[in-house]
């Protein structure tokens, strides 16, 4: 059984990337976790100076977060009535970025998927940082859900690499489950750098071919470009339904993930965003 953490701070973005979820995952047994924190916009004086259940702060924000999220439950098990899933609610008073990671680690996730932007009045909640952080900091796969993006099958999934890493199942363990839940084709872009594979690259790209195994999948070898120039280049040419990227700080994904690079691609892509750490 899939377990599946959904942040929301209650946005149309939000909503719109567990509802993206909720079909995703239609065929498979899950358990869902809707995870609000909450913390003052400003931290008042008396924060400082007091707890919060001493001038009732404290109880102001939890139950305006249980409440909404009890909301949000029935909403979703109404909408997406389906007996394969289980919808649980989570508040927490705690920065996003560490709620995550704690729930990660004490329910065992499988996978943390949210918006990549979204707002609450005038104040950005999940505008680029907040993914950024949270799937720099996650221990187990994260997808990114553009805006307004309407759901659709990963029939096409791109998978950049750079054939510097030797991949185990475990670990592309997320993607292969993907790709044989919805009968996904994997499209594999290698971005040249001038020059042939090395003996470790071509052995890597042997063992990612076994590991891709029956899955439907393609290699491409595109000429020396910006790995961003060179993903949105073969989206132009090829309907994609999803990137899937590993996060390795000894491949190319080290300089990708510099917060202003990675920003770039969470404002820009254009599709569902999934990184494997």
């Amino acid at each position: 059984m899939k377990k599946v953490i959904l942040p929301t701070d209650f946005s149309y973005n939000a909503y719109n990337a567990i509802s993206y979820t909720m079909n995703l995952l239609k065929d498979e047994e899950a358990t869902f976790y809707l995870l609000n924190t909450y913390t003052p916009a400003i931290y008042q004086t008396e924060y400082l100076l007091h707890s919060p259940g001493q001038i009732g702060l404290g109880d102001i924000y939890q139950s305006e977060s249980i409440n909404q999220l009890e909301e949000l439950q029935k909403q979703l098990q109404k909408e997406f009535e389906n007996p394969k899933h289980t919808i649980l609610t989570h508040s927490a008073f705690n920065i996003l970025v560490d709620e995550v990671s704690s729930m990660v680690a004490n329910e065992e996730a499988d996978m943390v998927i949210m918006g990549t932007q979204g707002a609450t009045g005038a104040k950005e909640i999940f505008l680029g940082t907040h993914t950024v952080h949270v799937i720099k900091k996650a221990t187990c796969p994260v997808i990114a859900i553009p805006s307004d993006f309407d759901y659709e099958k990963p029939l096409e999934i791109l998978f950049p690499t750079d054939y510097e890493v030797a991949y185990t199942e475990e670990q592309l363990k997320a993607l292969l489950d993907l790709a044989e839940l919805h009968k996904s084709r994997i499209q594999v872009i290698h971005i040249s750098s001038g020059y042939d594979l090395t003996e470790v690259q071509s052995e890597n790209k042997a063992k990612l071919e076994k590991l891709l195994g029956k899955i439907p999948h393609l290699f491409h070898d595109l000429p020396s470009q910006e790995i961003i120039t060179g993903i949105n280049n073969f989206q132009l040419k090829n309907k994609m339904n999803m990137l899937v990227m590993i996060q390795n700080k000894h491949t190319f994904l080290e300089s990708l993930f510099i917060e202003p690079v990675i920003k770039k691609i969470g404002f820009h892509v254009s599709i569902p965003f999934m990184v494997i750490t």
